[in-house]
């Protein structure tokens, strides 16, 4: 096969940082090729030159032999370039078929043709096994129902590569194979698929070759991924061997922290009650659609409950909003730090400080002073990797906009309990441990941590004790002792009956 896809000593740089130095390499036609590499080294950028969102410093780039000279990210369009983000790039007051025929509706003298619209959409939804009501807004779909939409645009567009950033971080296992197939199927009919992801699984079972970047340069390009191993990779990325990801190691529990008696609310089947202890990190996991991220929001008061109290050391708070909450100790880093945690256009500092300026503000005034001082304490502590605290946090990677959102948390006073809803989805395996040795930090310093994830390894391999949901309510509640894949899986699928699994846990 020839080279179709070519990057051609790319170089990328903003104010006081590097993103890209000379990377240069060759993807064929019909081929699957893997991009890897650490948050911040340099892959979102590289997409974003490939979409002509950004343009590159140096370098060009070949499709089929010809050099493009984007302006903007319709050149890229009209040249075949269809990038599907991490971060979705939906409408989401409007429906599902008009978010696909978004730009190029159907009709004539300016009347929209909503037969065609619906139909031609219905049929591309069903050749690739989406199952998605295309009339229905795109606001009242899950965040794996939207990734099938994004997927789905770029297959009704017949893009010629199409670059998928992270594109199962939140799709279920189904829903992951639906898209694997999907893959095949493109890849057969010569689409370039550029596919970037930290899951070394997908990067094997799907990719004909791989580059990892590493600090915006070119750390490996391997035109065959068949003689690559997985420690290799890992090496090539971080630069340094990392011989356990999770990192876990026995605590000693304190007394009970939090405690959750008979909530309820939208998506939860049952009255759910758990608790947590001192110094303990208790893991939710499930599948989409479980109930996991509605549970989180009724803890802490972002959705309102129709039932059952919550507690912290022993009191009954009022926690019936977010900011109730905060004053009692709970805080929650939300499953889309896009939409819900970060606030774009702003900077780390302000994104760090915003919850706690009420601390150094008398009067209303703000102390610019006191306010660096505080950010400046928490990059440092969780080694966020910026040139300065005043850079736009959307400059930064998902692993270090993670670690904005810790920081904002533990700028507070008095934070007791951390709920945290997929803590590093999208970060990659170095950063990844990073999280992971924050939270231990955390909950050595007697926190109650609750994380909610749906990769089962990652929270079987940080939680001290599980507790399974499936449809709305609690399946399973396992210490680690007893931490077995199989059993976690059946007590998450539903339909499926376990006699190891009771069907109500109670609380502890």
């Amino acid at each position: 096969m020839q080279d179709f896809l070519e990057f051609r000593t790319i170089s990328k740089g903003y104010p006081g940082v590097q993103a890209l130095s000379n990377v240069s390499f060759s993807v064929k036609k019909g081929a699957v090729h893997g991009l890897m590499g650490e948050n911040g080294a340099g892959k979102s950028t590289l997409i974003r030159v490939l979409s002509g969102d950004q343009s590159a410093d140096t370098g060009e780039i070949l499709i089929d032999g010809k050099e493009q000279h984007y302006r903007s990210v319709r050149d890229a369009f009209h040249a075949g370039v269809i990038v599907i983000h991490q971060e979705l790039q939906l409408v989401p007051e409007l429906t599902v078929a008009e978010n696909l025929w978004l730009g190029r509706f159907p009709g004539k003298a300016g009347v929209i043709d909503r037969q065609q619209l619906i139909g031609v959409v219905s049929k591309k939804l069903v050749e690739i096994g989406i199952d998605v009501d295309p009339s229905v807004k795109v606001a009242s779909l899950s965040i794996g129902e939207r990734q099938m939409v994004e997927i789905a645009k770029a297959v009704m567009l017949d893009a010629r590569v199409i670059a998928l950033d992270e594109p199962t971080s939140s799709l279920s296992s189904r829903e992951s194979e639906i898209l694997f197939a999907l893959i095949d199927r493109l890849r057969a009919n010569g689409t370039v698929i550029l596919y970037v992801s930290h899951r070394l699984d997908e990067i094997f079972r799907l990719c004909d070759s791989l580059t990892v970047l590493r600090d915006g340069k070119l750390a490996a390009h391997h035109p065959d991924i068949s003689k690559v191993t997985r420690d290799q990779i890992i090496s090539e990325m971080v630069g340094r061997e990392i011989a356990n990801i999770w990192g876990w190691r026995e605590r000693a529990l304190g007394q009970e922290r939090l405690r959750v008696e008979g909530i309820s609310g939208p998506k939860l089947r049952q009255p759910l009650s758990f608790s947590v202890r001192r110094g303990e990190i208790l893991g939710f996991f499930g599948l989409i659609g479980a109930g996991r991220s509605e549970m989180a929001r009724l803890v802490y008061g972002a959705d309102a409950r129709s039932s059952g109290t919550v507690s912290v050391d022993g009191t009954l708070i009022q926690a019936d909003s977010p900011p109730h909450s905060i004053r009692s100790g709970i805080v929650l880093c939300p499953e889309d730090r896009k939409f819900d945690g970060i606030v774009q256009g702003r900077s780390i500092e302000e994104n760090m400080t915003i919850s706690s300026r009420r601390h150094f503000s008398p009067f209303g005034i703000i102390n610019p002073k006191k306010e660096g001082a505080l950010a400046d304490k928490f990059i440092a502590k969780l080694r966020v990797r910026t040139p300065s605290r005043r850079q736009d946090i959307i400059n930064l990677s998902g692993g270090n906009q993670q670690k904005v959102i810790l920081g904002r948390w533990l700028s507070e006073e008095g934070v007791k309990v951390l709920v945290i809803d997929e803590p590093t989805r999208g970060i990659d395996v170095g950063a990844k441990s990073e999280i992971y040795e924050i939270l231990y930090e955390l909950a050595a310093e007697g926190m109650a941590i609750v994380v909610i994830s749906s990769e089962l390894p990652e929270v079987m391999g940080i939680a001290d004790r599980i507790m399974v949901m499936c449809e709305g309510r609690v399946a399973a509640d396992i210490p680690r002792a007893d931490f077995d894949e199989r059993r976690i899986l059946a007590a998450a699928l539903p339909d499926v009956q376990n006699a190891n699994t009771p069907s109500h846990a109670q609380a502890r």
